[in-house]
């Protein structure tokens, strides 16, 4: 059954390759996955295994129909096979854009059949819901199960029939685990043979990428996905003017800055003229090579390349030209072909602008690595309630030390920087002043770890205030207890509520008018000099100004003064702060205070 009849005119439209992102948590073997399907072996060149940074690989549908054996008739499909981008962590995945939207056409959510969901599988969950981009979940390392027998390149329903009542049972109870945890976050799910409609449900497939067991049902699921579902949208002029996302920019010895792109729509010729997004404004200059990898080769890690003249949708290439050091991850390129220069450079500008973050007067510095990523950490900066002053993409300089200094509250001298460096003599400057910076690769982390060092902060202001104000506080002084009339009078009390302190002046209300009559010179407890003296407790106190007989008498209550200004802070910002005997306090002497002044306080 070919589908070949709707490929649409015979023009120049035709059907390009679906673009693929893998996303998952960092060790749940994203790029082992991707090596099995490429047959190369990326991963020993990388360090520590895990993807440094974002490249493509085209995947052709005779070698997809190879891997996936009697699961794949090719005359079934029209589309030309799969372009794999490989994400180092899913915060790629947001720099792949087109615009205003998701890159990738398609996506493979890699789980670690063992760990199920971590952080970054939510974050990447995230990410999908808010693109709307349809995905799979490829339930990895199902090979590590006990008492696994592996099947090598095995279509999995085929290998799990193989495997032993108990296993079955283990790998089942996994999987329906995944099935549970995509459910909590809103995603209906099913493994993959059990699903009809794959726009509706999330098919899981169990795979390992140390075995190849699960891979051909992975790659016929994809190639099914994206003929049935996406094929309108394959639907491109190969002979416009080209149109594509920076994935990288770099140096490339003999060819100076380089960027890496995937091209999306129509062609890029040796010779174009090119628009790309800078730092400052749209770059405008002439391509002087097109650099491809070999078939089935990395564009990050590959260094033989062949210059080519051309290049169709939907490809990965490097493309040579001068004047792109300030090209950025993430921006858009345009090609200008035969139209005016300003026409492609406002294009370029507007997807630009659909990217920008929002600033504030004050608020946190951040940087990362490209658009995207600036974007996705401004989306959680916002849904988080904290304020961004400046972002940029690229590694913590001295200008963001200097930005960042100069905020007004302590809070917000802050850097937060995703997935970059920080600059050596930034680091300095860093050293020698009061700003912070937070350094993650996981988005949610630094945000939490920002909103951690916040309430810290907090906490230590308020604890600072607390000491400098005046707490409330109410006493009694005991019948039979002056041990001493004036100078300064000695009395037996008891604390009714409150907190009791040194040189703390002390007033009596003659119903609701507060006079002050002296101020306290000393506490003792059992006979010894304290600081202070809490609710509940008996002291005796040294009050220096009244007689006792005359301003004060035995059995009177007594107040501890507050000044209106500490009253207003201890109400409006510290009343959770404060023990519940001294809100009672504070409370009753507000009450007092504003049958005289309504406004008191306030």
């Amino acid at each position: 059954m070919s589908d070949s009849s709707d490929a649409g005119d015979p023009g120049t439209d035709t059907l390009r390759t679906p673009i693929v992102a893998v996303l998952g948590h960092v060790d749940h073997g994203k790029t082992s996955l991707l090596d099995k399907v490429r047959g190369s072996a990326v991963i020993e060149g990388e360090a520590g295994a895990i993807t440094q940074h974002i490249g493509a690989t085209a995947v052709p549908l005779d070698v997809i129909s190879d891997i996936a054996g009697s699961l794949v008739d090719p005359t079934d499909f029209d589309l030309p096979g799969l372009l794999f981008i490989d994400t180092p962590g899913h915060h790629s995945f947001t720099t792949l854009r087109s615009r205003g939207g998701a890159l990738a056409d398609i996506a493979i959510l890699v789980v670690d059949v063992n760990d199920g969901f971590q952080p970054q599988t939510i974050e990447a969950l995230d990410i999908l819901k808010r693109t709307q981009t349809p995905f799979v979940v490829a339930a990895n390392k199902v090979d590590t199960l006990p008492g696994w027998n592996p099947v090598e390149d095995a279509p999995i329903q085929q290998s799990m029939e193989t495997q032993s009542d108990r296993v079955q049972q283990q790998l089942n109870q996994e999987l329906y685990e995944i099935v549970g945890e995509l459910s909590d976050h809103g995603f209906s799910a099913d493994m993959y043979w059990q699903v009809r409609n794959f726009q509706q449900n999330v098919g899981v497939v169990p795979v390992s990428a140390m075995t190849g067991e699960g891979v051909p049902d992975l790659l016929t699921v994809m190639m099914g996905l994206a003929q049935r579902y996406m094929k309108e949208e394959m639907q491109v002029d190969v002979g416009g003017p080209g149109v594509g996302t920076v994935l990288e920019v770099k140096e490339e010895k003999g060819f100076g800055t380089t960027v890496d792109i995937v091209l999306y729509d129509g062609t890029i010729r040796a010779d174009d003229v090119i628009v790309v997004g800078g730092e400052n404004n749209p770059i405008v200059t002439e391509v002087r090579a097109l650099l491809q990898p070999r078939p089935l080769a990395e564009i990050r890690t590959e260094s033989r390349f062949e210059q080519v003249d051309e290049v169709m949708a939907a490809a990965g290439i490097k493309v040579a030209a001068p004047d792109l050091d300030e090209a950025m991850s993430g921006a858009p390129i345009r090609v200008v072909r035969d139209r005016p220069v300003e026409e492609v450079e406002r294009e370029v500008r507007s997807e630009l602008a659909e990217i920008a973050v929002e600033t504030a007067e004050e608020g946190v510095v951040v940087k990362a690595d490209t658009l995207g990523s600036l974007e996705a950490m401004a989306n959680a900066l916002e849904e988080a309630e904290i304020p961004i002053v400046r972002a940029e993409v690229g590694a913590v300089a001295p200008r963001d030390v200097s930005v960042a200094s100069t905020a007004d509250e302590d809070t917000h001298k802050t850097i937060l920087a995703f997935n970059v460096d920080v600059l050596d003599d930034a680091r300095r400057r860093i050293e020698e002043s009061d700003v912070k910076v937070f350094e993650s690769d996981v988005i949610y982390q630094l945000v939490e770890e920002y909103d951690e060092y916040v309430e810290e902060i907090e906490r230590e202001q308020q604890e600072t205030v607390l000491d400098n104000i005046t707490r409330p506080a109410r006493f009694q002084l005991l019948m039979d207890h002056t041990f001493r009339q004036n100078d300064p009078a000695v009395v037996g009390t008891e604390i009714l509520s409150g907190t009791v302190k040194n040189n703390m002046n002390v007033v009596k209300f003659e119903g609701n008018e507060p006079t002050r009559v002296g101020q306290l010179k000393g506490i003792q407890e059992n006979g010894e000099d304290v600081d202070e003296a809490r609710a509940g407790s008996r002291v005796s106190l040294a009050i220096d100004g009244p007689t006792v007989g005359r301003q004060i008498e035995e059995g009177d209550e007594l107040w501890i003064e507050i000044p209106e200004k500490h009253a207003k802070i201890l109400e409006q910002e510290l009343k959770e702060e404060i023990p519940m005997d001294e809100r009672e306090a504070l409370n009753q002497y507000l009450e007092k205070q504003r049958n005289r002044d309504p406004f008191w306080g306030k």
